[in-house]
């Protein structure tokens, strides 16, 4: 008996695009964000019957992650707007039809290249081009809003939608195994790498920028005293934190070494257990990574011991500069993150020594959910980490980190930098947006697609950017 698959297609979509100012600075690498502009994405869908439906997405678009420059952050902001009210266009006129899984693999196989290039042609014309990682943080709150229209459809949960009864296509379609694994995607889903019971509560991650005060002695005028903690022990006491991110430079050895080890000690005083780092593609060699790590190992060797994995140090694009990093994987397990772009990019990293990865919902929830099953069937373990992600955007981050089996926890620091952004979401879903006990709770998130449940948020939009094809403000 032939399955009656529910296949879609995109009729309109509506950018709404959201600024959201931080109340501490955001330090990544080099640059500091005191802005970050949110893109919300309303789709339509239709299937072949003419049932239709209609899906949200959104994810800040945090330009220092996606496109590092010695161009202002101003500029870059401008255009991955201008990118995003382009795809809003290409999105609402696509002819492509299935699950959301094909759709948002064909979009962005076989479109999103052109748009990118056309784009940086004829838009960018003598300028920096938006690069690669760019097009995707753009592309991602059309695609998260295309799953979560297609659970609106059926009324069912996304993450009951990724198997069998759902898929024509297992990832045989959509991703090659490496040829030495002995891996094989035939006859296997997405569903298959799920949890049997999604998560409700995630041990959490703090992320300390390198902006943030550890102690009282770093504060000095100017600093911002509000309702929320001030340094990184009240933050580990106030929030029961026990996984600390720390955010290095990669150019500066000594301040990187020194940076490990007062939050360490902090984080022993205070009582958490783990920590990782964070180079975002800055260092500059393997050797730079590994006088760090044996330093710490020699003199202290419990704060060495508490890093539990390291992320992304190097220069994220492996085909231009490969790197072999066995060396530094050797003493502690390697994460990629800006690198992770797809499988190809995956299977790669595992060649050169990587040993896991980030999956991240801001690349789509269509990459986040391949790149993660490629990652397990091949025994790479993942981590799921955000861009502090606020209002919706949290919620289908934290979605993709409740349903699969992650190294530990979830990265979730929108409390940190925006937690007034949240407000109207938080009166919803709580525990999502409030971490306790060095936990965040999703058992409020439920209903069909990515359960939002929006209709019960009182959240004032802006007047929509954009609306492009069948869809109402």
């Amino acid at each position: 008996m032939l399955k009656d698959y529910r296949r879609v297609r995109v009729t309109g979509a509506a950018l709404y695009l959201i600024p959201v100012e931080t109340r501490i600075p955001l330090k990544l690498g080099r640059e500091a964000l005191t802005t970050v502009i949110c893109a919300r994405v309303k789709l339509n869908v239709v299937d072949t019957n003419g049932n239709k439906a209609t899906g949200w997405g959104e994810v800040p678009l945090n330009v220092s992650w996606c496109w590092g420059s010695s161009l202002g952050i101003t500029e870059r902001m401008a255009a991955l707007e201008d990118l995003c009210r382009v795809l809003a266009e290409e999105w609402s006129q696509f002819i492509g039809v299935g699950h959301p899984l094909e759709v948002g693999w064909e979009f962005q196989e076989k479109e999103l290249p052109g748009i990118l290039a056309d784009y940086n042609t004829n838009k960018r014309p003598g300028q920096e081009p938006i690069p690669w990682l760019g097009a995707l943080l753009c592309n991602a709150p059309f695609d998260i809003a295309l799953h979560d229209a297609y659970g609106i459809l059926l009324q069912r949960p996304i993450y009951e939608l990724y198997g069998p009864d759902n898929l024509r296509r297992d990832l045989s379609f959509f991703m090659e195994p490496a040829a030495d694994s002995g891996v094989s995607f035939k006859g296997v889903y997405p569903s298959q790498f799920f949890l049997p019971n999604r998560s409700e509560q995630l041990r959490v991650w703090h992320l300390v920028s390198g902006a943030d005060l550890l102690d009282f002695g770093d504060i000095s005028v100017g600093t911002v005293r509000d309702r929320y903690p001030t340094v990184l022990g009240d933050w580990i006491r106030n929030d029961g934190l026990k996984c600390l991110k720390i955010k290095l430079r990669g150019n500066n050895s000594a301040w990187d070494y020194d940076r490990i080890v007062q939050v360490g000690r902090v984080g022993i005083e205070q009582g958490a257990n783990w920590l990782c780092t964070d180079f975002n593609g800055n260092a500059s060699s393997t050797e730079y990574v590994n006088a760090i790590l044996d330093r710490l190992r020699d003199y202290h060797p419990r704060i060495f011991g508490m890093l539990l994995h390291i992320e992304q140090p190097f220069e994220p694009d492996l085909e231009k500069k490969p790197v072999d990093v066995h060396q530094v994987s050797w003493r502690k397990p390697l994460f990629l993150d800006e690198g992770a772009h797809d499988w190809r990019r995956i299977r790669r990293a595992r060649q050169l020594g990587w040993t896991g990865v980030t999956v991240k919902t801001v690349r789509s929830q269509t990459t986040a959910i391949l790149n993660a099953c490629w990652a397990r069937a091949h025994g790479m373990p993942i981590m799921v980490s955000d861009l502090s992600n606020p209002m919706l955007a949290m919620i289908s981050h934290l979605l993709l980190a409740s349903n699969f089996h992650t190294l530990m926890g979830v990265e979730a620091t929108s409390m940190q930098f925006y937690p007034d952004a949240s407000i109207p979401e938080a009166k919803v879903h709580p525990g999502v947006y409030n971490r306790r006990y060095g936990m965040v709770d999703v058992s409020s998130v439920r209903g069909p697609g990515m359960g939002y449940r929006i209709h019960e948020i009182e959240r004032h939009l802006p007047d929509p950017d954009i609306c492009c094809g069948d869809i109402s403000k």
